[in-house]
């Protein structure tokens, strides 16, 4: 009798717990289209802050651009914090969205402290990067505009952006090369454009048996004739050797940094021509065998 009271006891309690669980199963039901909605409100509100955020960001991009352009900044250091504050901006945006799906700013902010060595160790070439671009900068190694070679990988170009981790060199034959600022900062390079000239050195093989001193004026005269051989710099057309088959003449002169290759291709070809209207022989190399 007690044995079967217990069972019943049981099974009405068990009855119980299971009606218990279902009703709150039935509310969870009842919570999940509110709760939908307001994930979905949610989700709709961070992609128009999202839109808002990013044309908000160009058009503050926009004013500090055309601010330091006023302000006669160079274009390196326009390109440099443009990139640094577009960075800066959208992190400031993803906190800001993320802060409206109940995530705590200040607890991210602590997380990121207590994590800044590791992440400092991961980002490390990345800092560098940032460093170089800020040493390149205020420094003057070089400038948008400038034509530079790193000793490095041999890499060589006109720089044409100057951005936060990384600059641009446009190659003669129209390829783009990026290079790390921190490599940059941090290696030798040859700035061809620093000082606004360049030196020109020309070297000419005449015959043994051409007019030496003719060859000479031919060559004098054409680099004075030359609109753009800079006149107020000395000019040198000298023997630099005595070859085993001509004459090595080397001829030196100055012009401005932006002319150097059309200059040089230039004086080439009028030296040729110049020199073969008036006879003087450009040898192949040759080896002259005497037989007794």
């Amino acid at each position: 009798m007690n044995y079967s009271a217990n069972i019943q006891e049981g099974l009405t309690a068990t009855t119980e717990e299971v009606k218990e669980n279902i009703g709150m199963f039935r509310q969870f039901l009842d919570t999940i289209p509110a709760k939908a909605f307001g994930l979905g409100t949610r989700i709709v509100f961070a992609l128009i802050c999202a839109f808002i955020g990013y044309i908000l960001i160009k058009v503050v991009l926009k004013i500090v651009k055309k601010s330091m352009e006023r302000a006669k900044a160079e274009t390196g250091i326009v390109q440099f914090v443009q990139s640094f504050l577009r960075a800066g901006l959208w992190i400031l945006l993803i906190f800001l969205i993320a802060g409206n799906f109940g995530v705590d700013a200040a607890s991210i902010a602590a997380l990121l402290g207590s994590a800044g060595v590791a992440i400092s160790l991961a980002l490390q070439g990345s800092l560098s990067n940032i460093a170089g671009g800020m040493l390149i900068l205020c420094l003057h190694t070089f400038r948008v505009g400038d034509y530079i070679k790193e000793d490095t990988h041999g890499n060589e170009g006109t720089v044409s952006e100057i951005h936060m981790f990384y600059t641009k060199l446009l190659t003669f034959d129209g390829k783009t090369v990026v290079l790390p600022n921190g490599t940059l900062a941090n290696s030798s390079l040859v700035n061809y454009t620093a000082s606004g000239t360049r030196r020109l050195d020309l070297d000419v093989d005449i015959s043994y048996d051409s007019d030496l001193k003719k060859a000479k004026e031919v060559i004098v005269g054409l680099l004075e004739e030359h609109p753009n051989v800079l006149k107020d710099y000395d000019r040198i057309v000298a023997v630099d050797n005595l070859g085993n088959s001509a004459v090595e003449l080397t001829v030196k002169c100055y012009v401005h940094a932006n002319d150097y290759f059309r200059v040089k291709w230039d004086l080439l070809e009028q030296i040729k021509l110049s020199l073969d209207e008036n006879g003087i022989v450009i040898p192949y190399p040759q080896l002259d065998v005497h037989q007794k």
